[in-house]
């Protein structure tokens, strides 16, 4: 059994990978897995029925700064830091070897594409798909929202990666939750950014500079439009003993 703790005053109930990848077997309906960074830390505090939401569901710690406090305060509890970037690839090796079906939602046209190719080639077996819908402001209009799901329906994956950024990926697969039971869905992770990761449109900061605490520096260096978003991250710090 899975432990709990809750910190920040998120509920944490995926600390370990091996967990998130024995759900990948599971068939007791739809499980929900948000990575949860200082930056959705911030928002859960701010926003509450994100953060009903993430303790509903799922949620795994992703981010250097967050791991390192999370252990202080648990000490001698195993606790594994689980970024959206790392998991999809863990997740879809193991979805190559279970033979089950893979979709990504979201995220640029291009990295969408690029990131399916990427990881056909990496896992060779992988059944895979994927769809990029044009922007849209959240909730979508019904029209788009049901294509989105006939596209789902047609393809009935296992395991679906959504991408559409935070809030808006966890509140639209809160919203079509059933909808994405009844299509046969085992895991819905949302990963925001990660496809572009994947597809190494944006590059993945070096492990020296990951375990510093510093991957947000470098993910701002290399897009400097995400300095808003970068001093956001600071309030955490008003969380840490929440």
């Amino acid at each position: 059994m899975e432990s709990n703790i809750k910190s920040f005053n998120v509920i944490f109930k995926g600390l370990k990978k091996d967990f998130i990848l024995s759900l990948l077997e599971s068939k007791n309906g739809l499980n929900v897995i948000t990575p949860v960074n200082a930056e959705l830390i911030v928002l859960a505090n701010e926003t509450e029925r994100f953060r009903k939401i993430l303790n509903k569901n799922i949620s795994t710690i992703d981010g250097q700064i967050p791991y390192f406090f999370l252990r202080i305060r648990n000490k001698g509890l195993k606790i594994e830091k689980i970024s959206g970037s790392d998991l999809i690839f863990d997740i879809c090796r193991k979805a190559s070897q279970l033979k089950l079906k893979v979709f990504l939602l979201g995220g640029l046209e291009t990295s969408n594409k690029i990131s399916q190719q990427r990881l056909r080639e990496l896992f060779p077996g992988l059944i895979i798909s994927g769809y990029s819908p044009q922007y849209s402001p959240y909730p979508f209009p019904k029209q788009h929202n049901e294509k989105i799901l006939e596209i789902l329906k047609d393809f009935s994956p296992d395991v679906l990666f959504v991408a559409f950024g935070a809030p808006k990926q966890e509140y639209w697969i809160e919203d079509n939750r059933t909808s994405l039971e009844e299509i046969g869905i085992r895991l819905a992770i949302a990963v925001g950014g990660t496809f572009e990761l994947v597809a190494g449109i944006e590059k993945r900061a070096p492990k020296f500079i990951q375990k510093i605490g510093l991957e947000s520096v470098w993910r701002l260096y290399q897009n400097p439009k995400r300095f808003r978003r970068f001093l956001r991250n600071f309030k955490f710090f008003k969380y840490v003993f929440s």
